[in-house]
């Protein structure tokens, strides 16, 4: 289960030159590798094409294989790739137990098997008995388990993150960091992670940085 990435390039609505250097490279099942490069360097567009997110008016090369099948074709919701952003995107008029069950993958059937399939991905998140609370109410570190369980829950065949660590505190940072990335390599998921901080390009597999 890997995320091919072969001769991939962007170019800006209205810009003559790519953004960067065409990319190629192979995330093996259960890799994290992080994403580097200076800012406006398309770092986060980058992750936006692979999941089937980049803004019209954008010109791209090259091709995106999950599992070997080129996914550039599909549109976001059958690509079967997860993302995790810098502010977790929880819906707030949903309870948190209803933002993870919007996530579950859709063979889970049965009220049943779907209730307990929330709990059990709360308690794997530290945040057992926590269905009827306002994601308001969540802590920083909090809102970013839940958006990795959602996510998780949906049963991806790759996630990207996008410095989702980034408003954390230092200590809480590693914290939530070691419990994302533990979570996506005991699922043995291919993960690409944009980041602007050494320690997360530390905790990483690999490293790639974007040029121009």
């Amino acid at each position: 289960m890997s995320l091919e990435l072969l001769d991939v390039s962007l170019t800006a609505p209205d810009a003559r030159a790519p953004l960067f250097a065409p990319l190629s490279l192979r995330v093996a099942p259960g890799e994290v590798v992080c994403v580097m490069g200076p800012s406006g360097i398309g770092k986060s567009s980058l992750l936006a094409h692979i999941g089937g997110h980049l803004p019209r008016g954008f010109r791209t090369t090259g091709s995106v294989r999950l599992e070997g099948v080129e996914v550039m074709r599909l549109p976001a919701e059958r690509r079967g790739i997860g993302m995790l952003f810098q502010q977790a995107q929880l819906f707030p008029h949903l309870s948190v137990g209803d933002n993870l069950a919007f996530g579950l993958a859709a063979h889970l059937k049965g009220r049943s098997a779907r209730k307990a399939a929330v709990a059990r991905a709360l308690g794997q998140a530290g945040l057992a008995g926590m269905e009827d609370r306002d994601p308001a109410t969540l802590s920083g570190g909090q809102r970013t388990r839940v958006a990795l369980m959602r996510a998780l829950l949906a049963e991806p065949r790759a996630i990207l993150i996008d410095e989702p660590f980034a408003a954390l505190d230092a200590d809480l940072r590693a914290e939530i960091r070691a419990f994302v990335l533990g979570h996506i390599r005991a699922r043995a998921i291919p993960a690409l992670m944009v980041s602007h901080d050494e320690s997360d390009a530390q905790a990483a597999a690999r490293v790639v940085t974007l040029r121009r």
